[in-house]
């Protein structure tokens, strides 16, 4: 059976070697969670590119998805959602899961869809993760499938919490995760844009208005990092009458916090959308 405990080998596989996998086995390294030579990749064979970065690792690359399944205990399913489908299929009558832990990346793929066409055995997890997990800063949520038991759920949230912070959350909230932190980085990357460009309206150089920008933003989510409210820093910057007051103020008066929530909200319901989509065509593909 698979074990949790860091300090034995964990053979770890990708089924897909884009630039998340890439991120996510180097931070399992790092973090001492798996050895190079115990990490396998399947990788297109057009892509040489991410296939030599596993090699740097001192992974393997290979082309072939069944023999990812066949050398690993934890199966991390990190292909398009389109084809999450085709690639479950490849591996599904060729090798027993039993002993395999599936966990899914794929954006909008249901635990309930790929154990349709996994067999009754699998344990699958499914995981919201982010693209700051590319720089070891990722936000991730992970809710666990039927035959996942708490060893499964620990263990996912320790690989992921290897490249960011990770929690579970029940699946009917995936939706509402993906909207927040799955979209999130380009509200933020907006906002910076946004900081900059008011930089440079008042005549500050704009790789330099960039840079203020960039750090601010950095350093005022690091101060949240503790438990502090984000209202209560607020109101530690502004005082009477001064001019962070003004610019919240002119913030408020055009809807910026209803904008921000509003963004989240749209692109949940279109999370949902998508949802319907893939599930339809992944249970055509079982049928």
């Amino acid at each position: 059976m698979l074990k949790s405990t860091v300090k034995e080998a964990m053979k770890i596989g990708f089924l897909g070697g884009g630039r998340l996998a890439y991120a996510l086995a180097n931070g399992f390294i790092s973090a001492g969670l798996a050895k190079p030579e115990e990490i396998t990749a399947s990788c297109h064979p057009s892509d040489v590119i991410s296939a030599n970065a596993f090699k740097k690792l001192g992974a393997t690359a290979i082309f072939e998805n069944t023999q990812v399944v066949e050398r690993s205990d934890v199966v991390i399913v990190s292909v398009k959602p389109d084809v999450v489908g085709k690639v479950l299929q490849d591996v599904r009558g060729l090798v027993a899961t039993a002993d395999k832990l599936f966990i899914s990346v794929a954006m909008g793929v249901s635990t309930k869809s790929m154990e349709k066409i996994l067999p009754t055995s699998a344990r699958v997890i499914r995981v919201m993760p982010n693209t700051p997990a590319l720089v070891q800063h990722g936000a991730a949520a992970l809710c666990r499938g039927v035959a996942c038991t708490e060893q499964d759920a620990a263990l996912a949230a320790r690989l992921f919490r290897a490249v960011g912070t990770c929690d579970e959350v029940p699946e009917y909230l995936m939706d509402a995760v993906t909207a927040l932190s799955g979209s999130g980085p380009a509200y933020i990357y907006m906002l910076i844009e946004a900081l900059a460009e008011g930089g440079v309206r008042c005549g500050l150089p704009r790789e330099l208005a960039l840079r203020l920008a960039t750090q601010t933003t950095l350093g005022s989510a690091a101060m949240l990092k503790d438990g502090a409210h984000p209202a209560a820093m607020k109101d530690n910057v502004t005082s009477p009458a001064g001019s962070t007051a003004e610019g919240t103020y002119h913030l408020e008066k055009n809807g910026f916090r209803a904008a921000v929530i509003g963004a989240v909200k749209a692109a949940e319901e279109r999370c949902k959308e998508v949802n319907l989509q893939l599930s339809k065509k992944l249970n055509e593909s079982v049928s």
